[in-house]
């Protein structure tokens, strides 16, 4: 296939463009390299991409310009650009939030109607589900986000799913629950943790440590998002790793693997969820998604990317 994916220099972007090209696909790489976080390192996730035959990077922010030409003999989008960060989205901030997720998601939709496109993947995620009552979580559940990020993310939903009602485009919008491993961004937990292990510094814990998450791995994510671009599937599915764990378990299982963290005890921010746990059952029937990699396995070979970022060794086990 040729193939586009949106947002290539992320990190689930990257994983997945890599995952593509491996598979024998055509990729159009589109990024716009946003300051959200340091764009070096966005660009050392296109290491091993660039220089790839079957790749195409095009520098484009697709709330100004999405490049019509490039959809011309594309078959699958996955669309997984967009503004991340829960805490950041309060405030001034907003606008980066309306105009990368939302306006952004408008446009690229407008632009594909009438294409070729056979499907268009958008990557959406559990916070447009807020604090839900019901846990685990499934697709029926009434979405109440309860942070601007979560509100944006459902608009681009909401966007999606009218422009496949009435212009007839094929979408699939998956709900991703707190994806973590190899070139995680440098403001999710997990980073902070090996950063924190490896570099000195304190680690905070937001509140008690009883908040859950349901932590999903990486590749398993990818997997989930190759095989909804190749289904004939239209609607919304939750994406999650299937085991929810606490904070403070999260916190002891990466001291185990990388050795001692200072820690301390900080107050919750708003709209952090206290517990997330993904009913996969509706994309197990589907997609025939399963997540293979336990929590175990995908730290330790997060400690090992983080390693080698942060010239370290491994010493714990």
């Amino acid at each position: 296939m040729i193939v586009m994916v949106t947002g290539a220099a992320g990190f689930i972007g990257s994983t997945l463009s890599r995952r593509l090209l491996d598979d024998g696909h055509e990729v159009i790489g589109v990024d716009c390299l946003t300051e959200s976080y340091d764009p070096q390192i966005k660009t050392r996730n296109l290491e091993g991409l660039v220089a790839h035959p079957r790749f195409q990077l095009v520098a484009a922010d697709l709330s100004r310009t999405v490049p019509r030409s490039m959809l011309h003999d594309v078959e699958v989008v996955f669309h997984l650009a967009g503004q991340a960060s829960v805490t950041r989205s309060w405030g001034p901030h907003f606008a980066d939030y309306t105009r990368h997720n939302v306006a952004a998601t408008q446009d690229l939709l407008a632009a594909c109607v009438g294409s070729n496109i056979r499907r268009l993947v958008y990557a959406s995620s559990s916070s447009i589900y807020g604090d839900a009552r019901e846990q685990p979580t499934d697709e029926g559940v009434l979405p109440r986000p309860i942070s601007p990020y979560g509100v944006s993310k459902l608009a681009a939903e909401h966007l999606c799913l009218a422009y496949h009602r009435e212009m007839g485009l094929p979408v699939t919008c998956l709900r991703y629950f707190t994806v973590y491993g190899p070139r995680q961004r440098p403001d999710m937990g997990f980073h902070k943790l090996f950063r924190a292990a490896f570099e000195g510094g304190t680690f905070g814990i937001r509140g008690d440590g009883s908040a859950s998450r349901d932590f999903t791995y990486v590749d398993d994510a990818v997997e989930a998002t190759y095989r909804a671009g190749v289904a004939d599937w239209d609607g919304v599915l939750n994406i999650g790793g299937g085991n929810p764990v606490t904070l403070a378990d999260a916190v002891a299982l990466v001291q185990d693997i990388a050795g001692p963290i200072d820690l301390e005890h900080t107050p919750t921010v708003a709209g952090d969820a206290h517990a997330t746990a993904a009913d996969i059952s509706r994309a197990a029937a589907v997609l025939g998604y399963q997540p293979s990699t336990s929590l175990r396995d995908g730290l330790a070979a997060m400690a090992a990317w983080a390693a080698g970022v942060y010239g370290r060794e491994l010493t714990a086990t």
